[in-house]
C-alpha cells in the first residue's frame, strides 16, 4: 500500500510543480495547494497504514497488539487547517491584484509594477 501511495503522491507532486512553474497565479495558487496535499499524503503515509483488520486503539486489558501513532494524524490535520488559510489568503490577494492590474499573468504583471507605486 505504501508504494501506491508513494506513486499517487509523486504525480500529485508533479502536478504541482507544473501548475507552480505557469505563468498564471491563479494556476501558482492550485499548485501550492497541490503541494501541500501531496506534502499531507506524504507524512500520512510515513506515519503508517493500517494493514487488514485493526482493533481500536484501546488501552487496558484489552488492548491491540499493533495499533497505528494518532499524533502524525492530529498533526496533519493542524496543517490541513494552516493551508486553507494560507489558500484563502493567497486568493485574496491574487483578487485583489487583479483588480488594480487587470491580469493574472506574471510577466505583465511585473511590468506594471510602476502602476502601483
Amino acid at each position: 500500500m505504501e508504494i501506491l501511495m508513494s506513486i499517487v503522491i509523486g504525480l500529485i507532486m508533479m502536478c504541482a510543480v507544473y501548475l507552480i512553474l505557469s505563468k498564471s497565479l491563479l494556476r501558482i495558487i492550485i499548485g501550492t495547494g497541490l503541494l501541500s496535499h501531496a506534502v499531507h499524503l506524504m507524512l500520512i503515509t510515513m506515519g503508517g497504514l493500517p494493514k487488514g483488520e485493526e482493533a481500536p486503539p484501546l488501552l487496558g486489558e484489552h488492548s491491540a497488539k499493533g495499533y497505528i501513532d494518532p499524533l502524525p494524524q492530529a498533526l496533519i490535520l493542524t496543517a490541513i487547517v494552516i493551508s486553507f488559510g494560507v489558500t484563502a489568503f493567497f486568493l485574496v490577494l491574487a483578487y485583489r491584484a487583479y483588480q488594480e492590474l487587470e491580469t493574472d499573468n506574471i510577466e505583465r504583471m511585473s511590468e506594471n509594477e510602476d502602476r502601483l507605486t
